[in-house]
């Protein structure tokens, strides 16, 4: 974890989930933090009780409005260094594709996939002008393999691993290093705040992730492979961790089980 010691991370995100036990691992490991979510004052709690407060700042964003979004924070940040962006807000979803409506498809988009690259354009020119940088992003392994309840989700999820391996690519000559991770069932609030199909939030638990992984240690293999420099990492355990490999190489069996799911 020396590795983020005296660097500045903007962390969407940040409160609550995955992303709070990234901040708070961070913040212990001695970087300096932009903490980003939508309401400020669940930020400024968080940021009351990490490590060393006073390194870090606080950044509200609606980042269902990707492009005022970015307008809002190249305003706030300034010419402020971004060593590291994380991105890791987004919403999930729990509804069929016949009783879902368009607006929820699009809020999807926007939130899990255009607000990572609306962020993502605002910090590389200057990363790229340095030739140093690392752009993250929290995928999902639902954007390696479809599931019912989740079409809006999935789509989003797998157009953000395409964006990323395109970025990958580009960035390879400036020597920026590009990382997805790929969490499978965490165990989160993830699902008390997916969307249903009117767009209202499901409001409960669902059984896969309550059976998954703890935040903590989520974000601490997720750190931990962001250090290392990793192109892409599934992070999660039984099913949700094999899924990618099954459907790499078994796709037929993994057809079969999500039909029978």
């Amino acid at each position: 974890m020396t590795y983020f010691q005296g660097k500045t991370v903007w962390l969407t995100g940040a409160s609550s989930g995955i992303g709070l036990a990234m901040a708070q691992q961070l913040a212990a490991a001695g970087a300096h933090l932009i903490l980003t979510s939508r309401r400020s004052d669940a930020l400024e709690q968080v940021r009351k009780e990490l490590a060393h407060p006073e390194r870090h700042q606080v950044l509200a964003l609606d980042l269902s409005q990707p492009e005022l979004a970015a307008q809002t924070a190249e305003q706030a940040l300034g010419d402020q260094v971004i060593d590291i962006l994380i991105n890791n807000a987004g919403v999930s979803q729990r509804s069929l594709i016949l009783e879902t409506d368009m607006t929820v498809y699009r809020q999807l988009m926007e939130i899990d996939y255009f607000g990572v690259i609306a962020l993502t354009k605002l910090v590389l020119p200057r990363m790229v002008e340095r030739r140093a940088g690392q752009i993250v992003t929290v995928s999902s392994v639902a954007g390696k393999v479809g599931t019912k309840l989740r079409s809006g989700y999935n789509g989003a999820k797998f157009g953000v691993i395409g964006f990323m391996d395109a970025l990958r690519a580009e960035m390879a000559q400036y020597g920026l290093i590009v990382t997805s991770i790929l969490p499978g069932f965490i165990n989160t609030q993830v699902a008390h705040n997916s969307l249903t199909g009117d767009g209202s939030a499901l409001g409960h638990e669902d059984p896969d992730n309550a059976g998954g992984i703890s935040a903590e240690e989520c974000a601490r293999k997720s750190l931990a492979a962001i250090a290392k420099g990793k192109a892409e990492v599934v992070v999660g355990s039984g099913m949700s961790k094999l899924a990618p490999f099954l459907q790499r190489f078994f796709p037929g069996l993994v057809r079969k089980i999500v039909a029978n799911r």
